[in-house]
């Protein structure tokens, strides 16, 4: 039974975290949930105009996503997408009137409601994209054109340069922030389509 995992007494879910890097490290992007500092960059940058959608991809835990909602993003503008099974459980019994998407985000295109068609605003990326052969990067770059067309992606990641090769992928890359006082050091990465 996967809600034997939730544990509703740390809503941060770092026990629950830690549980799933050991299950699965290469899916995981850290060892640890995204800090305070890193979750305000990522609002400050991806807040959405009027009333767009925000779509969090590998939520994780859902750090970020309360942290949307804490700064005042109403819960029906938020869709997160989390692949394992365990931390999607989580997502549905922490972030009350959220969507929780549980899938590959290289199906984004078969999962995402059509309520939420052509309202995706911002894109917020948590998965380590940087450990998949070019051909899979593409295919996550071909989703996410395909329900925010236009509007490229935020992605956090902890190497220096760019994880991506952009020029490849058909992208920009632009190093928006570097947080030091997360744990690993981050980066937050801006791509746009050329």
């Amino acid at each position: 039974m996967t809600g034997a995992f939730i544990d509703r007494a740390a809503p941060n879910g770092v026990p629950l975290f830690l549980r799933r890097w050991l299950a699965h490290p290469l899916r995981m992007g850290s060892v640890v949930p995204s800090s305070a500092t890193l979750c305000k960059h990522m609002v400050r940058r991806g807040w959405p105009e009027g009333d767009g959608v925000v779509l969090e991809l590998g939520a994780g835990t859902g750090v970020i996503s309360r942290a949307f909602l804490d700064a005042g993003l109403p819960a029906d503008r938020l869709v997160t997408l989390e692949i394992d099974p365990n931390l999607a459980d989580h997502l549905r019994g922490t972030l009350r009137g959220v969507e929780v998407l549980e899938c590959d985000a290289r199906k984004l295109v078969e999962y995402l409601p059509e309520r939420f068609q052509g309202r995706v605003e911002t894109v917020i990326c948590g998965i380590p994209l940087v450990l998949l052969p070019l051909a899979e990067q593409q295919r996550f770059v071909a989703a996410i054109a395909a329900v925010a067309p236009g509007r490229g992606f935020l992605l956090f990641s902890y190497c220096v340069t760019s994880p991506l090769p952009a020029g490849k992928l058909g992208l920009t890359a632009k190093r928006e922030v570097w947080t030091p006082m997360n744990l690993p050091p981050a980066s937050v990465w801006r791509y746009m389509p050329v």
